[in-house]
C-alpha cells in the first residue's frame, strides 16, 4: 500500500459554540477519489475549507505529504498550520487545485478564457507566451472546450462552460490534490452527466487524489471509491462508496438513500 497524500486526523472548525465540523478522520492516496456528502449545513464545505488551509483547524490537524527532492525519495507528511503563507499559497497556485461551487468565483472574469488557464502556469515560473497559450489551447481541447473561444471572456460561456475552464484552470499545473466543492450545481441533466464523465476521465488519466463534496448521492457512485457521510458537523458513516450506498448501516444514510429512491 502506498503511503497516503493527506491524512484527516480529528480536525474541526467552530464558530462560537457550535462546531461546524469536528473529529473528521481519514486518509487519501494518490489516484482515489472520496465523496463527502450530506445535507444542507452539514459541515461538508467547511471541511473542504480546511483541507484547503482556507481555515484553520480549533483542533485536529491535516497533514499534507509535500513532494519529495527525488523520484526515489517519499515526501514528508507535513502539518498544513505549520507552513508559511507563502508556501501555502504555492501550493494553492500549483499542486493544489480547488474547484468552486460557483465557477465565476474560481475564474477571473474581467481576462479571457485562454489567460485564465495559462495564469496558473505563471506560478510555476513560465513566461514565454507561446508555451502558456500552446498550453492553453491543450487543457481547453481536453476539457471540450471550443478552442476558438480561448480569447472570449468567461462572462461569455455558458454555465457548463464555465465549469470546464474552471478544471483547466485547476489541472493545467498537473496537481496532486484537488478538491471539489459540488461541481454540477445548477447545471441541467446533460450537461451534468458530460462534466461528470470528464471528471472521472481526468482523474484517471493524471492518477489525481480528489475529493468532492456533494448532496448528489449519484455523483458519489459514479465517481468515488469511496465515501463518508456528514451530518451536523460529524462522520456518521465512511467506507467503500457501494457498501456505503447499497448497504447503509447509519439511520441518517439510510435516510437519505431511501429518499433518493422514492419516486
Amino acid at each position: 500500500m502506498t503511503e497516503p497524500l493527506l491524512v484527516v486526523d480529528g480536525a474541526g472548525k467552530r464558530y462560537g459554540t457550535r462546531w461546524a465540523c469536528r473529529g473528521v478522520n481519514f486518509q487519501l492516496h494518490s489516484g482515489e477519489m472520496l465523496a463527502v456528502v450530506g445535507e444542507s449545513g452539514s459541515g461538508k464545505t467547511t471541511l473542504l475549507r480546511l483541507l484547503a488551509a482556507r481555515l484553520p483547524c480549533d483542533e485536529g490537524r491535516v497533514l499534507y505529504r509535500m513532494r519529495a527532492e527525488s523520484a526515489a525519495e517519499s515526501g514528508t507528511l507535513t502539518d498544513i498550520a505549520a507552513l508559511s503563507a507563502a508556501r501555502l499559497r504555492w501550493l494553492a497556485r500549483t499542486d493544489w487545485g480547488y474547484v468552486e461551487q460557483h465557477a465565476h468565483d474560481g475564474l477571473r472574469l474581467n481576462v479571457s478564457g485562454g489567460a485564465n488557464v495559462g495564469e496558473r502556469l505563471m506560478a510555476l515560473g513560465v513566461r514565454h507566451y507561446g508555451r502558456l497559450r500552446g498550453e492553453a489551447l491543450e487543457w481547453m481541447r481536453r476539457v471540450e472546450l471550443d478552442t476558438a473561444r480561448i480569447d472570449d471572456l468567461p462572462a461569455t460561456y455558458s454555465g457548463g462552460m464555465q465549469r470546464r475552464l474552471q478544471i483547466a484552470r485547476n489541472l493545467v499545473t498537473r496537481p496532486r490534490l484537488v478538491l471539489m466543492d459540488e461541481p454540477t450545481t445548477g447545471l441541467d441533466v446533460s450537461v451534468q452527466a458530460r462534466l461528470l464523465d470528464l471528471l472521472r476521465k481526468l482523474t484517471e488519466e493524471l492518477h489525481l487524489a480528489a475529493i468532492i463534496v456533494t448532496h448528489d448521492l449519484g455523483v458519489a457512485r459514479l465517481l468515488a471509491q469511496r465515501t463518508i457521510v456528514m451530518r451536523d458537523g460529524r462522520v456518521v458513516e465512511a467506507g467503500l462508496t457501494d457498501r456505503v450506498l447499497d448497504d447503509p448501516q447509519h439511520p441518517y444514510t439510510q435516510l437519505l438513500v431511501s429518499s433518493v429512491l422514492q419516486p
